[in-house]
């Protein structure tokens, strides 16, 4: 997996393909000893939201770039019906 960094983009390649998301300009994103780290300029509460989703946003592309996306139901009790298909 390898992670690229412009500014205002973050692009991330694995073996399942490539993904590439816009940044915050608000937002510092860089690369320290192989992780990814974004810092926010400030403590108010808009730039710590900002700072969450852009945290998120990029540990997910990563997780899909390497993993994929799976979807996994639980039935749990008596008397259901259910079958297995694909969309």
């Amino acid at each position: 997996m390898a992670v690229s960094l412009s500014p205002g983009r973050v692009m991330v390649n694995g073996p399942l393909g490539e993904l590439s998301q816009q940044v915050p300009v608000r937002m510092q994103v860089e690369q320290e000893d192989g992780t990814v780290v974004v810092k926010r300029p400030t403590e108010r509460g808009e730039d710590r939201a900002l700072h969450g989703l852009t945290r998120s946003l990029i540990a997910n592309m990563v997780e899909g770039v390497t993993n994929g996306f799976q979807k996994r139901l639980e039935i749990q009790g008596v008397g259901y019906r259910a079958s297995l298909r694909s969309c």
